[in-house]
């Protein structure tokens, strides 16, 4: 999933004045976390909360405290488990039909009962509206559901896929009611109903959000129980205002996105009452091409910004102990990883980019202008691109400009073809390696790519999710990984490892910043553990 700037209908901001006045006896009993994740008006964006369309580490992180899905990935991860529904599995041998049984008695917070007409209708309606941030590409596979009695409800696939447990487990799976949310539009604004283990409300004045407040639930049935009774998810403009607020006792928690001179201090001069935890990381981040831009068009132009990139350096300069270079686009915790940018390219080696070039008549030097987007990964990304630019134009081979905008129009000039050359993040949906290869280059791919390879879409994916043991997979993702260091459709660059900074008389900090990066809120506590 692409951590982006997640849009809403009002103006983005920190509203001091309203956070100023949330204090009192009410932050003694409220566990307060923090977050840089931003929340920008945009008119390609009207429904940031509906899960038909969020596809974004923040609209995520809300939608999974308050709307319930069939399975959910246990804390200690591994495979998904029974969420709303009491059972759930494949019903025949070939993994094209999955059954599900609902928990009973289950309703939404409102109290309308939740049935499996309700399961179907969610499914129907993601598939129906389509949203273009790829989204629906998740159930695609989806060929029809069907209910039986009020419990019970069946998946259909087109294909066999063993990894669709995992995508049930996402909030793109989230179960709502038909009283709340139309089958053939988007729901705008900043209010979810559903039957999670909290409900929600937005903090907004003068069209300014300045919070999220989770209040338990008094009617969730599911396998989650929370360790507390109201969360606030507070907005933060960067990592360093939001120290502060940590060092002042203002806020229990940072919610990740640290910056690499937060973790070096805490890491050599631990504050007083403040701890610093890493957690296992699944980010990765890398270059995508518009292959159909006439400056990179020719594969020869990818091959050669392959061979001069010096992940190693770029890693060392900008992000130092809180990243390492990555070779594939499988980061090195998941199965199936393997290095394939470094058999195919080695070290760095400029010689050999002249001679793919030469060899593909292509002039030098080759003009390229990288995009990246300003306000979304933080400030070391500008520092990253100006060293890839220095790696690129240092043997005279590539004329480089670098341009930085706005997520809220760069993520619509990406979808658009804008961009020949762009930089993205992706922090995975659920951890199975079909996560970092369908997202990129299956049809209706989060890119809008037009790369398209048949062997890979029509022959490797569809067999690799044939796999229920998926480490038997490893040879499919292999030879997929081949394929795309031979054809550079992608990039990629690093992976990132995460960090939680945190009071000292919290707990469950540990558990409540998964590898994915999804936010579990209900495992925080004062007190005993």
């Amino acid at each position: 999933m692409n951590r982006k700037t997640l849009v809403l209908p009002a103006v983005a901001g920190l509203l001091v004045p309203l956070l100023a006045a949330c204090g009192g006896a009410e932050s003694e009993e409220t566990i307060v976390v923090g977050t840089t994740e931003r929340f920008i008006a945009a008119t390609d964006g009207p429904a940031p909360l509906d899960p038909a369309s969020a596809y974004d580490t923040g609209a995520w992180n809300i939608l999974r405290q308050t709307v319930q899905t069939l399975l959910h990935v246990p804390r200690s991860g591994g495979e998904p488990v029974p969420e709303a529904a009491r059972s759930c599995g494949f019903s025949d041998k070939a993994s094209e039909s999955y059954r599900c049984v609902l928990r009973p008695g289950l309703t939404f917070a409102d109290g309308t009962p939740l049935t499996a007409e309700d399961v179907k209708f969610s499914v129907d309606r993601v598939l129906s509206i389509r949203s273009d941030n790829g989204t629906a590409a998740l159930l695609s596979n989806i060929d029809t559901v069907e209910t039986r009695g009020a419990d019970q409800v069946v998946f259909h696939l087109k294909t066999p896929d063993a990894t669709f447990p995992y995508k049930l487990s996402t909030p793109v799976a989230g179960i709502l009611s038909k009283k709340k949310y139309a089958a053939d539009k988007l729901r705008p604004g900043l209010v979810v109903d559903g039957s999670g283990p909290y409900t929600m409300t937005a903090d907004h004045e003068g069209g300014k959000v300045g919070r999220f407040v989770f209040t338990r639930n008094p009617a969730y049935q599911g396998d989650i129980t929370p360790r507390n009774d109201k969360v606030e998810l507070r907005l933060f403009a960067d990592a360093a205002a939001m120290g502060e607020a940590l060092a002042d006792d203002d806020i229990d928690m940072m919610a990740g996105a640290l910056s690499r001179q937060q973790v070096k201090d805490l890491t050599e001069r631990p504050e007083d009452g403040v701890e610093l935890v890493e957690v296992p990381g699944l980010e990765i981040r890398y270059l995508g091409f518009d292959t159909r831009a006439p400056s990179v068009q020719e594969k020869a132009v990818r091959q050669a910004m392959a061979a001069v990139v010096d992940r190693g350096a770029l890693v060392d300069a900008v992000y130092g102990p809180t990243a390492e270079p990555l070779y594939s686009l499988i980061p090195s915790s998941i199965t199936g990883h393997t290095t394939p940018f470094f058999d195919e390219y080695g070290e760095p080696d400029a010689t050999r980019a002249a001679r793919l070039l030469k060899d593909a008549g292509v002039t030098t030097p080759v003009k390229l202008t990288l995009n990246y987007t300003t306000d979304r990964y933080g400030p070391e990304t500008a520092q990253e691109f100006e060293v890839l630019k220095k790696q690129l134009v240092a043997d005279g081979l590539f004329d480089v400009t670098v341009e930085g905008t706005p997520w809220s129009s760069f993520r619509p000039a990406q979808k658009r073809g804008d961009y020949a050359v762009y930089g993205l993040g992706w922090f995975p949906d659920y951890p199975d390696p079909d996560n970092y290869i369908a997202p990129f280059l299956d049809s209706d791919n989060f890119l809008h790519s037009p790369y398209e390879n048949k062997v890979v879409r029509d022959q490797l994916i569809p067999l690799s999710r044939r796999q229920a043991d998926r480490t038997a997979a490893g040879p499919v993702y292999a030879r997929i990984q081949k394929i795309v260091a031979e054809d550079v459709p992608v990039l990629p660059l690093w992976q990132g490892k995460q960090y939680v900074a945190a009071r000292d008389d919290l707990n469950g900090v540990e558990y409540a910043l998964t590898a994915s990066s999804d936010l579990l809120l209900w495992e925080l506590g004062h007190g005993t553990a």
